[in-house]
């Protein structure tokens, strides 16, 4: 039976919002087409009845152009209730997409929600404070063990300035009469020699030179 008289599951869907959006726009522009004709009829008929002069014949003309402007109007009524129809529609579509994207957006911030509580759930705080205190110990102790390993051995904690540059003056002292006597001791006679030597007069040493040559 419902192979030959159909079933109600083969009926077709209802249309949609946008279904009946597209449906009154065709409808709209059906009649603005008609409007247009009707305008250019009663511009016919105005320029007929201006060059007749009154009588049936023009009566007649008179009477054809209001028929066609009220049936002008009547399609004009009509455009209008349409017109009011799609903003409306169009004003339901809107609110429709927006509501739809505002209930996405509600169901991904719920999801959101239940990663974090999962995320967080496994985090536990104390021992992060734990972690943290270790972690200040543990710099603690390394800067203490720099702080050794940097340290001086055989030098006293506290060294006087003052002491060191007397005893810096000390040593250049020292230097100076070292470099004296040594001096004084190159123009000292050898040990071995008995007298000291004597002093040629000018004479004596030009004889010494003739001599030697």
């Amino acid at each position: 039976m419902n192979r030959i008289f159909g079933s109600s599951a083969s009926k077709k869907p209802k249309p949609s919002l946008q279904d009946a959006i597209v449906s009154t726009d065709t409808r709209m522009a059906s009649i603005e087409v008609k409007i247009k004709k009707l305008d250019g009829e009663l511009a016919r008929y105005k320029e007929q009845m201006s060059k007749l002069r009154n009588g049936p014949g023009k009566n007649a003309i008179q009477e054809r152009a209001l028929r066609t402007l009220r049936q002008k109007r009547m399609y004009e009524s009509q455009l209008a209730q349409l017109t009011q129809q799609t903003f409306n529609m169009e004003s339901a579509a809107l609110a429709t997409e927006n509501l739809r994207n505002t209930m996405a957006t509600v169901d991904a911030m719920k999801q959101a929600n239940k990663e974090l509580r999962k995320q967080y759930g496994k985090i536990d705080v104390d021992k992060i404070e734990s972690i943290h205190y270790d972690m200040e110990d543990l710099l603690e102790q390394a800067n203490e063990i720099q702080e050794t390993l940097g340290r001086s051995y055989a030098v006293p904690d506290e060294i006087d300035e003052a002491d060191l540059q007397a005893e810096l003056d000390a040593l250049e002292l020292e230097e100076e009469e070292e470099g004296t006597s040594y001096l004084a001791d190159l123009n000292k006679a050898p040990d071995f020699i008995d007298e000291p030597p004597m002093e040629l007069t000018e004479t004596e040493t030009k004889e010494a030179v003739k001599t030697s040559a």
